[in-house]
């Protein structure tokens, strides 16, 4: 049976543990906004700058990428941000299924689960699922969220270790709940 997320909004608000029992607080430690995308960054997560993802040879589409502090079996949990432009305006629920639809065809995609959340009033679904898009790299589990703004859909991609803590769940989904296209008010 799958398992059933809070509602990440809920989720970003009673994300904070006893430290008693080895868990930790989960909360927003930097805004981070770039003119186009914003969200919530938790401790030890960072941004990576335009020069680094050239470096890697990440493809242009990612317009912002994120970082945790500190690899979790070998693999450092990243959260990146593209964009494409569309052909055509398209609603953000669209976008959001046409997104799930593309990655079903990945090798060893499994669906972990798919729930409704909300990014800017628009009700788009958080795809949780494991694949291994490159023979060359481990298996991952990835949480993803797809939206639009008229002719530009853009998809924010978590990838992590297929088996990970409460912790860093908590963390990726603080900022993918907060995932915005709307500019904060001064």
């Amino acid at each position: 049976m799958k398992r059933l997320l809070l509602p990440i909004g809920i989720l970003a608000i009673a994300l904070t543990a006893c430290t008693d029992s080895g868990e930790v607080e989960v909360a927003c430690s930097l805004e981070y906004w770039d003119g186009t995308i914003g969200t919530c960054l938790p401790d030890e997560w960072g941004v990576l700058d335009s020069e680094t993802l050239k470096r890697r040879g990440v493809p242009e589409e990612t317009i912002a990428a994120f970082q945790a502090d500190q690899a979790v079996s070998g693999q450092f949990p990243t959260v990146t941000v593209t964009k494409e432009s569309l052909t055509r305006p398209t609603t953000p629920e669209a976008y959001s299924q046409a997104s799930i639809r593309s990655v079903s065809v990945l090798p060893g995609y499994s669906e972990l689960e798919t729930t409704s959340v909300v990014v800017d009033d628009s009700n788009v679904q958080l795809h949780v699922f494991t694949a291994q898009p490159s023979e060359s790299d481990p298996a991952r589990r990835f949480y993803q969220i797809s939206t639009a703004n008229e002719a530009l859909g853009y998809t924010i991609t978590a990838a992590v270790p297929v088996s990970i803590d409460d912790a860093l769940e908590q963390q990726v989904l603080l900022i993918l709940g907060n995932i915005t296209l709307v500019a904060p008010e001064e």
